[in-house]
């Protein structure tokens, strides 16, 4: 398993329900930016990549674990660890955190992706140079 990416945001008003809690979906808002930023971070964009070499990265499933809400103004921590599963297929196992002196788990999920032809959406090997 590779080292863990960290990212970090926070908790906007627009993310959050009427009580100033987080949506539940909106996790998996925090968890594809984090996907995209791990990304990001090893010189690579998503609109780059469906250009040239012409791949995109699909959600198969996703297991999401909910242990304690965050909240309006939280800094987040957001983990990703990526493991290869297959040719086609990556999990992302990610966490989310409440960022500070005491972090605090709120979120674990693993996001099951495959790398697919961006124009016949079919299954394509993931290049080397992404693992």
């Amino acid at each position: 398993m590779s080292v863990p990416y960290v990212w970090r945001t926070r908790v906007y008003w627009e993310d959050t329900d009427g009580g100033g809690v987080v949506y539940y979906a909106n996790y998996l808002k925090f968890l594809e930016r984090a996907r995209t930023e791990w990304l990001r971070e090893r010189g690579y964009s998503q609109a780059a990549l469906a250009a040239d070499p012409g791949i995109l990265f699909m959600v198969l499933g996703v297991n999401v674990e909910y242990r304690a809400p965050a909240r309006l103004d939280d800094l987040l921590a957001v983990s990703v660890q990526y493991v290869l599963d297959g040719r086609t297929a990556a999990i992302f196992s990610q966490q989310i955190h409440r960022d500070g002196i005491e972090p605090q788990l709120l979120v674990d999920a693993q996001v099951r992706v495959v790398c697919v032809d961006s124009k016949t959406l079919r299954p394509r090997r993931i290049a080397e140079y992404l693992q």
